[in-house]
């Protein structure tokens, strides 16, 4: 019969065992990194950077490296109000807000220590700048423009970082309450300064009619009597009464007569 041998383990070597499992478990846990997608891991090795893994999982060595993490996705910065004076000497606050998003993750930890807060302060100085170099009609106009050449400094500064800077937004514009009403009478003066010209445009035009139709009838007299007469038609047809004109002129009279008769022929000429 084979001779079957029984091993005795000791509570020493049980405990020994179960440390073993336990430093295993450490040692693979230190060790197994997942990244997401838009996800980057910047690995050190004794301190010096061997490069950057990801997405997916990867390993380290234990004690040995340092493992940093990088979200690669646009990030939006709420920039602090500043306290901005224009060029016409005009204090503003503006609430602004800046887009931007790591396209390289090796240098966004090698070059800046921190540079989310770097790209902050960045974009803050930046837009004080920019806005105090402009007057404050301008800075109402054309914040657009404005917001997309703080946008384009910025990102250009922030290139060597591996930062990419989409866009930087101003969001609020506060003036002193002193400013906005002296706005509100300069649009106010500036509204009754277009109706004045509109009126006075349109005077002039009625004088040059008026003075085409005072030289219209003084080369026609008859043209003159006949309005006179076709009004006394449109009063009467209105008001419902009969105008009752007489002349002593029998001459004019009959040009009268002959002029609408004129007129009948060629209304009657084209029908037929």
């Amino acid at each position: 019969m084979p001779e079957i041998v029984t091993l005795q383990i000791g509570p020493a070597e049980v405990i020994a065992y179960f440390f073993v499992i336990i430093l295993i478990i450490i040692i693979l846990s230190a060790s197994i990194r997942v990244v997401r997608e838009y996800e980057r891991g910047i690995i050190f090795r004794l301190g010096r950077f061997i490069g950057a893994k990801g997405p997916g999982l990867f390993f380290l060595v234990p004690i040995v490296d340092r493992f940093v993490k990088v979200d690669l996705r646009t990030v939006v910065v709420d920039i602090p109000r500043q306290k901005v004076v224009t060029k016409d000497n005009v204090s503003v606050d503006v609430d602004a807000a800046v887009y931007y998003r790591v396209i390289d993750p090796a240098k966004a930890i090698l070059q800046v220590e921190n540079y989310a807060q770097a790209t902050n302060l960045l974009a803050q100085t930046t837009l004080r700048d920019v806005l105090g170099q402009v007057e404050l009609d301008e800075l109402l106009t054309r914040r657009e423009e404005l917001g997309k050449r703080i946008s384009s400094i910025v990102d250009e500064l922030t290139e060597p970082w591996g930062i990419k800077v989409s866009m930087v937004a101003l969001k609020d514009i506060t003036m002193p309450e002193t400013m906005v009403r002296a706005i509100a009478k300069q649009a106010e003066a500036e509204r009754e300064k277009r109706s004045r010209i509109i009126v006075a445009e349109g005077e002039l035009l009625a004088s040059e009619k008026l003075a085409a139709a005072a030289k219209q009838y003084s080369e026609q007299p008859i043209s003159l009597r006949l309005r006179e007469l076709q009004t006394l038609t449109e009063i009467a047809r209105e008001r419902n009464l009969v105008v009752v004109t007489t002349t002593t002129d029998t001459s004019s009279l009959a040009n009268i007569v002959g002029l609408i008769k004129g007129m009948s022929k060629e209304e009657k000429g084209p029908k037929e």
